[in-house]
């Protein structure tokens, strides 16, 4: 059974391993709520993830040590078992998806474990180090459907509820559901008031259909930016916790996951994974009703794949109003390039692309098309320079 006192006992077999992480007020992330920011992407290997796997493998036996352990990750639960068996003296032996991020693969191996990349997402993973568990005789450390690994999760809890001692709510990210299970199991605890909400990326909403639906459910296939978090099947346990703990559970697209990335990095100087911002999406694009209230949103990684930061950059600016594409019809005579650029420039946008190509068949024989994509402040600003465009007599498509 998960009891508060377990939470504890992690909590104090973590003390000299784990960071204690700060609490950041973000002020600018949604007006009207007091929002805060649980920043486990500064954990150590960049995750929340070291905790529930340091406290499992804190309670294996001699004998347990000696034959090894074995788990299986999207990314950050490998990286936690690498580092936790590297501090026990224990053999690693990690399944990931052959999808994961290098970067989470070669971190996972420079904490000395051995990795072996399975075809397919997490759930494959899961299968194959299943398979060599029972063919080797390693001892399986669950990234989430584990009631050790669920009591190391809850330690954040005990952290945010010292820190924040008068809050009304907590966002968490949600995948398998170790990290919420914990969270909301040591929150409600400690005090029944304090709202829970979970956070799943649309492309993966296993625990929100599972709870929506009454009964655990196994998605077909996912897709999300949030890898950390795509899991198409939730834990038994995990699932529990979350009916009896959690009080409401809603989903965020890449696009609004980008665009929390974006503001993370921009307001915070904070860098996130797509799951790590799936809580701070949450609050910006209300999903869940917090206003006037004090809510820790909790960032749960930060080991986002440097190659495709610069996509995710890309998608949060168009998200924001921060850039936008314009197709303009001209008639193909001297001047019209320079009006539009004029109209543009008075009113601040900069122009960072420009395509021009005369009309397709069918269309009028003096005819062409102007492609520009603008940097812009905001969608009140996108709005002003295409009123002032049409106000001129273009024609945007």
């Amino acid at each position: 059974m998960l009891t508060l006192d377990n939470v504890y006992r992690a909590s104090y077999a973590l003390k000299d391993v784990v960071r204690k992480t700060d609490i950041i007020y973000a002020p600018k992330l949604k007006s009207g709520a007091q929002i805060y920011l649980k920043t486990e992407n500064l954990q150590v290997t960049g995750s929340f993830k070291v905790r529930g796997s340091y406290y499992k493998m804190s309670k294996l036996s001699e004998e347990e040590k000696a034959r090894g352990v074995i788990a299986c990750s999207a990314g950050n639960h490998a990286q936690g078992v690498a580092l936790s068996a590297q501090k026990n003296g224990i053999k690693a032996v990690i399944c990931l998806p052959d999808g994961a991020p290098i970067s989470k693969v070669e971190a996972t191996r420079s904490y000395g474990a051995d990795v072996c990349l399975v075809e397919g997402v997490y759930d494959d993973a899961y299968r194959k180090a299943i398979e060599l568990r029972d063919e080797k005789g390693y001892t399986f450390i669950h990234p989430f459907n584990d009631e050790d690994v669920i009591a190391g999760q809850g330690t954040i809890a005990l952290e945010i509820a010292e820190q924040l001692p008068d809050l009304d709510a907590v966002i968490v990210p949600v995948g398998g559901g170790g990290l919420i299970a914990g969270v909301a199991y040591t929150i409600k605890t400690l005090n029944p008031k304090v709202k829970v909400y979970g956070v799943q990326a649309s492309g993966a909403p296993s625990m929100v259909n599972s709870v929506r639906d009454e009964h655990i459910e196994t998605l077909e296939s996912v897709s999300t930016i949030a890898d950390g978090i795509a899991v198409k099947c939730p834990g038994d346990l995990t699932y529990e916790l979350c009916r009896k703990y959690v009080d409401e559970m809603v989903t965020v697209t890449d696009d609004e996951i980008s665009a929390a990335i974006l503001a993370l990095m921009e307001q915070h100087k904070l860098v996130t994974e797509g799951a790590g911002a799936v809580s701070v999406a949450a609050a910006m694009f209300g999903k869940i009703d917090i206003a006037g209230k004090k809510v820790v949103c909790l960032l749960s990684g930060g080991n986002i794949d440097v190659t495709i930061l610069s996509r995710v950059i890309k998608r949060g600016l168009l998200m924001s109003g921060r850039t936008c594409q314009l197709m303009v019809e001209l008639v193909d005579k001297p001047g019209q390039l320079k009006n539009v650029s004029r109209i543009i420039a008075d009113l601040g946008g900069n122009v960072i692309s420009v395509h021009h190509e005369r009309a397709n068949e069918g269309s009028d024989v003096n005819g062409c098309y102007l492609r520009i994509i603008l940097e812009t402040r905001n969608f009140e600003h996108i709005k002003d320079i295409k009123k002032a465009l049409t106000d001129f007599g273009f024609k945007l498509l």
